[in-house]
């Protein structure tokens, strides 16, 4: 059931035309933290042995990792993500799977670069399957391991809707974004135009996120038996604003 669950999900967000723009346009985020984060392992004297990427994407995270002598397991909704990442990074192992539901395995560290936490493609994200996925997650790691991830927290926007564009070469998005204060929930829009022979192809998606205050994630994680450590960057990389990513150790 729950592979079907995943495949039909998958079917629906980052589908073909989002996944490629994503990895070609936006891919500064996933590449400019790697440096970051595998200095954070070595801080923590993690040099080798798996790491699971959850909400892996297209493969950036998961290529750095490998390229570094890790071993990688990536986990994501997508199929069109894990189609791409699967073709970059063939020495590592992908998973289509929602990030809250996948089975974690024993591992030396997890990661989830991006926001991954905050979607809501599954119905997933609330606060009781943050803790789950906390607890599951620990109890995965061997001692000494390490968990990294980032959120988007409230007041990414002020009230009433942005809007804006990027392009490419043979592409244009187009994102609408509204923040419910009240819900916490940030929604955006997003219209697609890829250029498939002579014409451009046009797809849109939805996409839903809950926002989280960092003081709550931080409690959730010492209830989960973590130590805690919160960043406002991954070595030089800043992150946007109103983001924080954390580093949550089991001794």
């Amino acid at each position: 059931m729950q592979d079907f669950v995943a495949m039909s999900i998958g079917d629906r967000y980052y589908k073909q035309d989002l996944a490629f723009i994503h990895d070609v346009g936006f891919r500064g985020y996933a590449l400019k933290s790697a440096p970051g984060i595998l200095a954070i392992l070595a801080q923590h004297n993690i040099h080798k042995g798996l790491i699971v990427d959850l909400g892996c994407g297209s493969g950036l995270s998961a290529q750095e990792f490998a390229k570094a002598g890790y071993d990688v397991l990536g986990i994501d909704i997508s199929e069109a993500m894990i189609a791409i990442a699967r073709a970059r990074v063939p020495n590592a192992e992908f998973r289509l799977d929602s990030l809250f539901q996948a089975e974690i395995p024993p591992c030396n560290a997890v990661t989830s670069i991006g926001e991954c936490l905050n979607y809501q493609f599954d119905a997933k994200s609330d606060r009781q399957t943050l803790t789950n996925l906390f607890h599951r997650i620990y109890h995965a790691l061997t001692s000494g391991g390490i968990f990294i991830f980032d959120i988007a927290e409230p007041g990414q926007l002020t009230p009433g809707i942005t809007k804006g564009f990027t392009e490419g070469d043979d592409w244009v998005i187009l994102v609408e974004k509204e923040e419910n204060q009240e819900h916490s929930i940030l929604t955006r829009r997003i219209i697609t135009f890829r250029k498939v022979g002579e014409y451009y192809r046009r797809d849109d998606e939805l996409h839903h996120q809950r926002l989280y205050q960092a003081t709550d994630i931080v409690n959730q994680l010492h209830q989960a038996g973590f130590q805690v450590q919160t960043m406002g960057s991954y070595g030089q990389y800043s992150l946007p604003p109103v983001h924080t990513a954390f580093v949550a150790h089991k001794l």
